[in-house]
């Protein structure tokens, strides 16, 4: 029955339970009938006593083998686990405290019952009710001892399963802090592990670097030892060198007396030169002045070949060899009956300068050069051509259609001439800027030649830039800034396409209106505080005609009487400034209004008047060799430069 009843074996505790202090109900197991005669205390205590005490000790050696496996983790040599504030222990000692066996103190051994009085031990016979009932009292009275016994066996029993499980928690908690406790050590091991991986590579790779170091130190010692030579050569080289560098020190010092001298010099030489230019304006001014400042040339055309046929030679025009400023026309005088012949007449003229058919443009304008570079030193200066239609104006002016280097006419030439002095004059301080505008003047109107016909305005008005100026413009005229010559050509091309031109009986391309070319020069000299204007005008009067030889009708005849209206105008203030009237007729015309600054006496003015060398002519050449002759008794008066 015993062995019946400890089959089931004493169950593991969970973790943290306590078992509890009353006796844990076992089954009963059946009576056999040898127990029939035991009392009944004796057998449940017989079979509930070794059930709980195993139980008891399967919790305990549970509890020890957690705590065994908890400790039985591996540990770094001389690493303590904290059993209680305080109190360290080594591994060795947590585990003898974990694998020592739970003693647990054996309770005193009942003694056996006594049999029943009177018996002797033996069975009673059925009918003896008496005996069994006084055996009966006999065991219960025995019972009850071991009962209270067991009572006191079991009380003792507890109080030691309670300081066990006392002892068990404090073994429990231990092992808990001793597990983490094992664990950061374990952490810390890894860690300083690593560490010492680290470390390892760290000292072969500065081991490495001592022998590189070691190398690189012999190196250094050896470029030291060249090093120190090559600075012993560079020290004797360096004392020499200070010693030039003290000579050259001292030369150095007059060479800075020299510059500054040289300087000195120079500055001089500088304000010689701009006193030597102011000095050159001066006497080019006054050269000019001597010459006049209205001055006449006349040209002779050269016969083209359609004329050739027509006339054989210039027997009417008489050139002298010795004096290039007169010239002399004869013409041949008949009687009134016609059957004698008189002597030829003779009209002397003398001009400035008379330019024979043979003379080249570049002659022509070697002549005029001086009084252009009057406009780049701040002079109003005006050139225009005057004479019959077909005498060669537009061709001295301008040139032809197919102009080359040779037959570039006054006007491109004196555009080259002006911008090439203004280079000249840059190292003497001088700054320039230039404006172009071309206009014509066809009936008494205004028209802008860079404009063409379809783009034109309304008619240009002459108007004064303020009223305390006497400088005039065209408001809504084409004003165009350029820097260079090439320009300049470019615009006269667009001006000769856009002029008014027509066929007459003395001309087949014979120019009917006015044509006038402006430049205006704008100079500054930053250095001197100086500041000049000036307008170059270059004029191309259209041709005079008389009516009766012309054959001129409608739109031709009005064209030609506004032409000699102007031209007879320009003649009358040419006049009335050679006299200094009072009251100078400028407005009378467009032309001579336009032109009013570059004819006063604060202006230099040239006048081309060209003649057509067919006698046929003769009679036209006359009358422009007359007109020019007294333009070239005019005196206007000194010009003034007009200079800030």
């Amino acid at each position: 029955m015993e062995k019946k009843g400890h089959t089931d074996g004493p169950r593991a505790l969970p973790a943290g339970k306590v078992l509890s202090q009353l006796p844990v109900p076992v089954p009963r197991a059946k009576r056999g009938h040898s127990d029939e005669n035991q009392p009944p205390a004796e057998q449940k205590r017989a079979r509930r006593l070794p059930i709980h005490t195993k139980r008891v000790a399967a919790s305990i050696a549970t509890t020890c083998s957690r705590a065994s496996s908890a400790v039985a983790v591996p540990r770094r040599e001389g690493c303590r686990a904290s059993l209680r504030p305080g109190l360290t222990l080594p591994a060795a000692s947590i585990a003898e405290i974990i694998s020592r066996p739970v003693t647990m103190t054996a309770a005193p051994k009942m003694a056996a019952p006594a049999p029943p009085a009177g018996n002797d031990g033996k069975k009673r016979a059925a009918w003896d009710l008496k005996g069994q009932l006084s055996d009966v009292r006999a065991k219960l009275s025995s019972y009850k001892d071991k009962t209270q016994r067991l009572d006191q066996e079991n009380q003792q029993l507890k109080r030691q399963l309670e300081e066990q499980v006392a002892q068990n928690q404090e073994l429990s908690s231990q092992v808990s802090t001793l597990s983490s406790t094992l664990h950061t050590c374990q952490e810390q091991a890894q860690q300083r592990h690593y560490e010492v991986v680290e470390l390892s590579a760290l000292k072969q790779q500065l081991e490495e670097q001592v022998i590189s170091q070691s190398k690189t130190i012999g190196e250094l010692e050896a470029t030291k030892q060249a090093l120190s030579a090559l600075l012993e050569t560079r020290e004797v080289k360096l004392q020499l060198v200070e010693e030039g560098l003290a000579q050259r020190e001292c030369e150095n010092k007059e060479l800075r007396g020299q510059v500054t001298t040289q300087l000195q010099a120079m500055t001089q030489q500088e304000e010689r030169l701009h006193q030597l230019e102011m000095e050159r304006r001066r006497l080019h001014n006054l050269v000019q002045e001597l010459k006049g400042n209205i001055r006449v040339f006349c040209r002779v055309r050269p016969l083209l070949d359609c004329e050739k046929e027509r006339q054989k030679g210039l027997e009417h025009l008489h050139f002298s060899a010795q004096d290039k400023k007169t010239l002399v026309l004869s013409k041949a005088e008949e009687s009134h009956i016609g059957r004698e012949r008189k002597g030829d007449v003779k009209y002397d003229f003398s001009f400035d300068r008379v330019f024979s058919p043979a003379c080249s443009q570049e002659e022509v304008f070697e002549e005029i050069a001086l009084l252009v570079q009057s406009a780049l030193d701040g002079y109003h200066v005006c050139i225009f051509a005057y004479g019959q239609t077909g005498s060669g104006k537009t061709y001295t002016m301008e040139g032809p259609d197919d102009m080359s280097h040779e037959t570039m006419g006054m006007i491109p030439r004196a555009v080259r001439q002006v911008f090439q002095g203004a280079r000249d004059l840059e190292p003497k301080g001088w700054q320039y800027c230039f404006t172009a505008n071309f206009l014509e003047i066809y009936n008494e109107s205004l028209r802008d030649l860079l404009v063409g016909r379809p783009e034109r305005g309304a008619e240009l008005e002459i108007k004064r830039v303020s009223q305390s100026s006497e400088e005039l413009h065209v408001p809504n005229l084409c004003y165009v800034p350029v820097a260079s010559e090439d320009e300049v050509l470019k615009l006269l091309q667009t001006a000769k396409a856009n002029r008014s031109v027509a066929k007459t009986a003395l001309n087949d391309h014979s120019s009917r209106s006015h044509s006038l070319f402006q430049l205006r020069i704008e100079g500054w000299n930053q250095s001197r505080d100086l500041h000049s204007t000036s307008v170059l005008s270059l004029v191309d009067l259209a041709g005079s005609e008389r009516l009766d030889k012309s054959l001129s009708k409608g739109e031709r005849l009005r064209e030609t009487q506004a032409i000699n209206t102007s031209l007879s105008t320009l003649g009358l203030v040419i006049m009335a400034l050679s006299n200094k009237e009072p009251h100078i007729p400028y407005r009378n015309s467009k032309l001579t209004y336009l032109l009013q600054n570059s004819l006063g006496g604060n202006s230099k003015m040239l006048m081309f008047v060209n003649i057509s060398p067919l006698e046929e002519n003769l009679s036209e050449s006359l009358n422009s060799l007359r007109f020019a002759s007294k333009v070239n008794e005019c005196v206007i008066g000194t010009a003034h430069a007009n200079r800030k």
